[in-house]
């Protein structure tokens, strides 16, 4: 036994449907996350670029404080602009080393912090140097504003790249988050469908089962495979077919033994009657033979209703017992019209089939057998020179046999009786024997083991009678 059979259909489904839903969030979690990064990173990237364009900025706005403060120092020489360049300068540095994650302003960055170092030594010069100390201090600041230039142009170029980058990984993020989910969608969807076919197994054969049961096809044992729970109720469908073998068995023993029972006081009664009809136990008068012949007529309806049970019983068992193969509807009507050719051409009726051909897995006997026990109705009740209409037709997966006549039709009270054992309508024909109830019976059990259907049908003038059966394309 698999291990997958050891739980039951609502295990397993749960565990389908918690399998799928696991495989969806987690390539959904992992893309969420993948976005969730890149989202941080570009958020870490913006600032850093604010951050370096207001550290270039305040480069550039120090650099000009200190060339104000050194240019008036060296000319006034007053303490207070020194403490002035001093301040701009460390606030130059601090604006500097913010710089230091950009590689390409390494060379800038040193090369400044030379520059810087000579305007200091400039400033610590001795009075008599002062025109060749401010020109080599307007040098030096001119290098300085060329170097901010460039590390601001080289910082705006590393942002640029940076944002390049990230919108790069971006778009690879996106482009594999769509290839994950679509593999997950896809994985979900096999794995839906091999749950989907495997579960669908044992039900497609507990429904094959319970056709077979409705089909009155007690012979075939059920058996069904799958989880604890479809097989438990298959064990339970294989109980109701033992079930039914016994009761159809006992009513078949029932209908045997009471027929039986009856027929031995019956045929006593029948002999008793017909001495005293005949005199043996002394003459008797008109109104005493009136009684005997009253007797002796419903004494022998009674044995032939007896005789009619056991008929239609082991018609009825006889109807069960399918042997099905593939035949042609239409060849099959023709077949019985031509049997009973005779019959219908001596009251000059017209037969007519109508339809396709059409297959259908019967058993060619026994519907034979309803077949014609339903044209030999519509003769019986038909008027000389009638027409009876026989149609074959496919209609939403079932083979459809439809027979008409243009008889007298059944009375409104009795069709709901019609296919009763025994039971005879109103409208019987003057001319012809009264029937026993049966035929239309026995049709009913027949198309009713084939898991089909019949029905009288309202249209008119005369019968018409509808038949479905399974038809498999």
């Amino acid at each position: 036994m698999p291990v997958l059979d050891r739980f039951s259909f609502r295990h397993l489904l749960l565990v389908a449907f918690l399998l799928i839903a696991a495989l969806l969030g987690g390539a959904a979690l992992r893309g969420l996350f993948t976005l969730e990064d890149l989202l941080l990173r570009s958020g870490a990237g913006a600032r850093a670029a604010v951050a370096e364009t207001a550290a270039v900025q305040q480069l550039g706005e120090r650099t000009v404080a200190m060339e104000r403060a050194a240019r008036q120092y060296l000319v006034l020489d007053d303490p207070g602009l020194r403490q002035r360049f001093d301040e701009a300068a460390r606030e130059a540095e601090a604006a500097l080393q913010q710089l230091e994650g950009i590689a390409a302003i390494a060379a800038e960055r040193a090369r400044w912090g030379e520059l810087l170092a000579e305007v200091r030594a400039q400033l610590r010069g001795e009075a008599a140097t002062l025109p060749a100390r401010e020109a080599a201090l307007a040098q030096a600041f001119r290098g300085l504003d060329e170097l901010g230039r460039r590390m601001a142009e080289q910082t705006r170029r590393a942002a640029d790249a940076r944002n390049r980058t990230l919108l790069a990984e971006l778009d690879a993020g996106r482009a594999q988050l769509g290839r994950q989910m679509l593999a997950a969608i896809a994985v979900a969807v096999l794995l839906a469908l091999g749950f989907g076919l495997w579960l669908a197994r044992p039900l497609r054969r507990l429904e094959a089962a319970v056709e077979r049961l409705g089909e009155n096809r007690l012979d075939e044992p059920i058996g069904i495979a799958g989880p604890v729970d479809v097989r438990a109720l298959g064990r339970r469908l294989e109980w109701l077919r033992l079930r039914l073998l016994e009761l159809d068995a006992d009513k078949s023993r029932f209908l045997r033994h009471v027929s039986h029972e009856l027929k031995t006081p019956l045929a006593a009664l029948r002999e008793g009657v017909a001495l005293l009809d005949e005199g043996v136990a002394g003459a008797l008068s008109e109104g005493q033979r009136e009684v005997a012949r009253i007797l002796r007529d419903n004494t022998a309806v009674l044995q032939a209703q007896i005789e009619g049970l056991l008929r239609f019983n082991a018609a009825a068992f006889e109807a069960r017992r399918l042997a099905r193969r593939r035949a042609d509807l239409k060849a099959l009507v023709a077949d019985c019209v031509q049997r009973q050719r005779l019959q219908w051409r001596a009251r000059q009726i017209e037969v007519r089939i109508e339809g396709e051909a059409l297959t259908a897995e019967v058993d060619p006997d026994k519907l034979g057998i309803a077949l014609g026990n339903l044209l030999s109705n519509a003769i019986r009740f038909s008027p000389p020179r009638a027409t009876i209409r026989w149609r074959i037709a496919r209609h939403g997966g079932r083979a459809v046999i439809d027979i008409a006549d243009e008889g007298p039709g059944v009375a409104a009270a009795d069709r709901a009786r019609i296919f009763e054992p025994f039971y005879r309508g109103e409208l019987q024909p003057a001319d012809a024997p009264r029937g026993s109830g049966l035929g239309l019976s026995i049709v009913h059990e027949v198309v009713t083991a084939h898991g089909g259907r019949i029905e009288l049908l309202a249209e008119g003038p005369g019968a018409h009678f509808h038949i479905e059966l399974p038809h498999d394309r």
